[in-house]
């Protein structure tokens, strides 16, 4: 069972033919709205790949609170831990370029009523060998809570340290597995512009120091990664993106299901590799994510 720790959005996204500049204007050419967060957007990647999953957070009393559960409650996620607050449902506005990038401002809002009670509550009906997941859009205090109350318990976590916050590489510290994009890591190995030789380097130091597992995700070029001291590798599929925001955490849930689901390493390396690749095709966080079997179809 993974238990997953986080956020629940609405995204609202527009469709642009590049993005602004700083004080820039530029017209859109398409709205739409879709289900979103990083904690949500993770479990469904996890339950979509097959595992069960638990979803602890937070939404308003809003117009907005079913649809950004819609896709997890059609998936079958345990959504009995989701607490309802006074504030508003949390949202995600989102820019994307016709060439698939994005940028992402988060307004918190329910998501930021997450204490560390709610976390201890989450923990408690955890056991031994259980998965934790968490990522940085909810209240660090209560994420630094969740990963104690698991270590002590036995429960296995696994941190993404998105977004980039002032609390990241502290937190990212504290887990059993880290994943991070390439600037995300630099931040919790203490040094800016990393090369590939920096980058592997940073990796068996950072592992030699702390022993934990550490994935560093590379857009197009992949995923590296050092898991009890050897170095792994693997590939995405060449593709051409449609949208990558969905992207890093399909990489994520895949990657924990596939530890839920007593893949060895690479073997669930791999296939996150691949469901995040396919998350690039279709707009969306969430309605990007693939299912299972067309994970499997692609897996080489």
């Amino acid at each position: 069972m993974i238990t997953v720790f986080g956020s629940i959005n609405m995204d609202l996204i527009a469709s642009v033919e590049r993005l602004p500049l700083p004080g820039e204007t530029v017209a859109g050419h398409a709205f739409t709205t879709a289900a979103g967060g990083k904690g949500a957007n993770q479990a469904l990647a996890a339950r979509r790949a097959g595992a069960g999953v638990r979803m602890i957070g937070a939404v308003g009393n809003d117009g907005f609170a079913e649809p950004a559960l819609a896709l997890l409650k059609e998936a079958g996620a345990d959504l009995g831990a989701v607490a309802r607050s006074s504030l508003p449902t949390g949202t995600a506005h989102i820019l994307v370029d016709d060439k698939g990038e994005n940028v992402i401002a988060v307004v918190a809002s329910a998501n930021g009523t997450l204490t560390p009670a709610d976390a201890d509550a989450a923990i408690a009906s955890m056991a031994s060998g259980d998965i934790l997941m968490l990522q940085l859009e909810v209240p660090a205090a209560s994420v630094e809570r969740a990963l104690g109350q698991a270590r002590v318990r036995g429960v296995t976590t696994v941190i993404n340290i998105a977004p980039l916050t002032a609390d990241a590489a502290r937190l990212g510290r504290m887990a059993d597995i880290v994943i991070a994009n390439e600037t995300e890591f630099e931040r919790l190995a203490g040094k800016d512009d990393m090369t590939a030789e920096d980058r592997l380097s940073a990796l068996k130091s950072l592992h030699a120091e702390t022993r934990q597992t550490l994935i560093v995700t590379l857009g197009a070029d992949g995923v590296i990664a050092i898991h009890e001291g050897q170095i792994h590798t693997a590939k995405g599929l060449k593709i051409e993106p449609v949208d990558t925001v969905g992207a890093g955490d399909t990489f994520c849930g895949y990657f924990a299901a596939g530890l839920d689901q007593k893949l060895d390493f690479q073997s669930a390396l791999e296939r996150a590799a691949v469901a995040g690749s396919l998350a690039c095709l279709k707009h969306g966080a969430q309605p990007s994510i693939p299912l299972a079997e067309d994970v499997n179809r692609r897996m080489v």
